[in-house]
């Protein structure tokens, strides 16, 4: 036995088409809706927007069209993390013209000596005593007098004294030797025997110097006696020690 279901007015039908229309829909999240755009816009809308990036200046004084400055990069990167960059040293003081600046004293000269010494201006150590300009600027035909005048009362002459005496007997002087000698070396001035005599390179070769043997050879008895062998060709001097420096010298 079949049923029969009664069938909707149109009046039904139609009511439900308009209450349909007029509620919200509920999309998904990655749909649009009314009052709203696709999800991923509203979430970038819902997000604060990003600071814009920090825009690093060179320093004053720079150009960048002149290339990369490693320095004015540096600069920028201690700043960037917070890095204080040291303070720069002050600029010296420009110096006073005609006047040094320090009180470094010149030879014997004292402290705070004036320019009218030839020193440049500025402290620069340089003399300019031989730049005519300069002098003349400075320097007068009176102020020479005075100088000169200056000059003259200080100066002292130091008047040569005796010499000191030596403590003790140091031994036969070998500079009077030689001043009161005025032979060539190697002229037979006394005689020499042949027996018994010996090698006067080993004898030699028992001093230091020239100069000891020949003042050892005259506390021996010469130059008239050889007793140790270091004057075999009898011309007064041992061990090819030589008397002209010392009589050059005296000349």
């Amino acid at each position: 036995m079949s049923r029969s279901f009664p069938v909707p007015a149109a009046g039904a039908v139609l009511a439900a088409l308009l209450l349909s229309a007029c509620t919200p829909s509920t999309s998904s999240p990655s749909g649009s809706g009314v009052g709203f755009q696709d999800y991923d816009s509203y979430i970038r809308g819902a997000q604060p927007a990003p600071a814009p990036a920090a825009v690093v200046l060179p320093p004053a004084g720079t150009s960048p069209a002149g290339g990369f400055d490693p320095a004015a990069a540096a600069a920028a990167i201690d700043r960037a993390s917070g890095v204080t960059a040291p303070a720069a040293a002050p600029a010296p003081a420009p110096a006073t013209p005609g006047l040094l600046t320090d009180s470094r004293p010149r030879g014997g000269a004292p402290a705070g000596i004036q320019e009218e010494s030839g020193e440049v201006a500025g402290n620069t150590g340089i003399s300019d005593e031989q730049d005519f300009n300069a002098v003349a600027a400075r320097e007068t035909i009176e102020s020479d007098a005075e100088r000169i005048a200056r000059n003259r009362a200080e100066y002292v002459v130091v008047q040569p004294g005796d010499l000191p005496q030596r403590p003790g007997d140091t031994g036969p002087n070998i500079v009077e030797f030689a001043l009161a000698t005025n032979h060539a070396p190697g002229v037979q001035m006394y005689k020499r025997g042949g027996l018994g005599m010996r090698d006067p390179n080993a004898a030699c070769a028992r001093f230091a110097s020239p100069d000891l043997a020949q003042q050892e050879f005259l506390s021996k008895g010469g130059p008239e006696r050889d007793r140790m062998g270091v004057d075999p060709d009898g011309d007064g001097f041992a061990c090819s020690w030589d008397p002209r420096p010392f009589r050059t010298a005296l000349q």
